[in-house]
């Protein structure tokens, strides 16, 4: 057997499993599957199947996930670096479908990093509602902010706060909660074998009281009505229906919603909680779900949905939503706030700390500056609020005040900096539109080099005919470079050459 599995783990799952135990111990000898998930808000699943340069074969439990042969390194195509897919293990795609996320819904993600399944939310949320995606480590932010970034999200704040602190600040706001919660890993074990060697030090008790802690919360983050979608990449009983069984007697106004019918997962199983009698109503448990790396084609996870069906009183009397239709790209805030934001070094949220700023004259010189960018350079609106973080410019899709006093990484989409009063586009604001909403585009032809040179900065000779102008348009001015027509970035045409604006920390680094 490949993966060398902890002693005690092995002797726990025979006495859980029985006469299951062989296959799932045989499921370690395969080789663990790769999927990738179409990211719909750049490209249609219909449009990327046509152009795939993998073979493809249907996830069960996730409409945009797609198999892809071992090995074949979905990593290293520009439609990667073009934010179409993201790879992803395939079970870990079952979460978010859970949460049946609808356009307008307000979604937190509350232990997101690196960002997976906060994408997955915002390509069903399309553009509307709102995403506040969090995690408490301010290192692992980075990738998380990236992602973000990459995948084209509009309409999404990434914070770095613990749970206690967005529930001061966002009570029963949220209709969808996904708490894809930290765990001992055992499902994981056949693909990171460092789980396994770290299994004992990152144990089964010590887990169990950060998901408590985490739970406690999220009640409190809520919409009466709505859905937390808990989850694990682990077997043991405490970290998943003995946590369930925990939180629906602490919390009477919760239900389980049964995962009946959904493809891969296997009923939940409440006989194997110790003290079963001290629960009430524990045959809700066989209502969550589990998906078995020898039952499936995917690792190991757990998942529960439970519904409130309770009153949040006057908790929820005020509003924090900044609807997208009263607001444009050049509109003043007008706002002073207390919140801080990590900048970062070429888009990618790396160092330093910058204080929102306190005048209103700066957000309105920004604004404008904006304002006047968008009307030469681009064909569309810009939703939410233009708010300023130093020489930074965010478009948000919540009021700022109701940041401030939290540790926001990015309170919006970054769309560019002011200086001098003249704005210059970030990368984040390209990777977010589409071909048709820039004066100028540059089409580069996937399967060529020059698609590669591109992403790893080089300037290329480029023939003027090959600028898509907007009638009346000059060539002069930012170009919005597409690879096979999906946007990856920005350059300037100018004499027979690119000039490539594509930032130096997100280049394409293989050979």
């Amino acid at each position: 057997m490949a993966v060398q599995l902890p002693a005690l783990f092995v002797e726990r799952m025979r006495g859980l499993l029985g006469t299951e135990f062989a296959a799932f111990m045989a499921a370690y000898d395969a080789v663990p599957h790769t999927g990738i998930r179409v990211n719909t808000l750049k490209i249609s699943v219909e449009e990327f199947v046509k152009i795939s340069p993998f073979e493809l074969r249907p996830i069960p439990w996730c409409p945009a996930g797609f198999y892809v042969p071992y090995g074949s390194k979905p990593g290293l195509h520009p439609y990667y670096h073009a934010g179409l897919y993201y790879i992803q293990e395939p079970s870990a795609m079952a979460p978010v479908e859970l949460l049946d996320i609808q356009p307008g819904d307000r979604v937190l993600d509350l232990c997101a990093a690196p960002g997976g399944k906060s994408t997955q939310i915002a390509a069903k949320l399309q553009g509307s509602g709102v995403l506040v995606t969090n995690d408490i480590h301010a290192e692992r932010t980075k990738a998380l902010a990236k992602n973000i970034e990459l995948y084209g999200v509009r309409n999404a704040v990434v914070l770095n706060e613990s749970p206690d602190r967005i529930a001061e600040a966002f009570p029963h706001y949220f209709n969808k909660v996904l708490i894809d919660a930290p765990c001992s890993g055992e499902g994981m074990f056949r693909k990171d074998e460092d789980m396994a060697r770290q299994w004992e030090t990152h144990s089964v008790e010590k887990c169990t009281v950060m998901q408590r802690d985490i739970l406690r919360i999220a009640s409190r983050l809520l919409a009466p009505g709505g859905v937390i979608v808990y989850s694990t990449c682990t077997f043991a009983p405490e970290e998943n229906e003995e946590m369930i069984a925990e939180f629906l007697q602490a919390n009477p106004g919760f239900r389980v919603v049964p995962l009946t019918g959904k493809p891969g997962f296997s009923p939940g199983r409440p006989e194997w909680i110790p003290s079963r009698e001290r629960y009430p109503d524990i045959e809700q448990l066989a209502g969550t779900g589990r998906l078995w790396p020898h039952r499936i084609e995917g690792e190991g996870h757990f998942a529960a949905v439970l519904q409130w069906e309770g009153d949040a009183g006057e908790e929820t009397a005020f509003d924090i939503t900044l609807p997208i239709s009263e607001r444009s790209a050049g509109e003043v805030a007008g706002t002073r706030g207390r919140a801080k934001a990590q900048r970062h070094k070429s888009g990618r949220g790396q160092t330093g700390e910058g204080r929102r700023s306190g005048k209103a004259g700066a957000e309105h010189t920004a604004a404008e500056a904006l304002a006047a960018f968008a009307a030469g350079q681009l064909k569309l609106q810009l939703p939410g609020r233009t708010v300023v973080y130093g020489d930074r410019v965010y478009q948000s899709p919540l009021n700022p005040d109701m940041l401030n006093g939290l540790k926001v990484v990015r309170p919006g989409w970054f769309v560019g900096t002011v200086k001098n009063g003249r704005f210059a586009p970030s990368h984040p604001l390209a990777t977010a539109l589409h071909r048709n909403d820039a004066v100028r585009s540059i089409v580069l032809d996937g399967s060529s080099p020059e698609a590669v040179r591109y992403l790893k900065g080089e300037t290329l000779p480029m023939e003027e005919d090959r600028v898509v102008l907007t009638e009346g348009a000059s060539t002069k001015g930012y170009a919005l470079i597409c690879i096979d027509g999906y946007a990856s970035g920005w350059g300037k045409w100018q004499d027979g050459m690119l000039k490539n604006e594509y930032p130096a920390g997100w280049r394409w680094t293989s050979v």
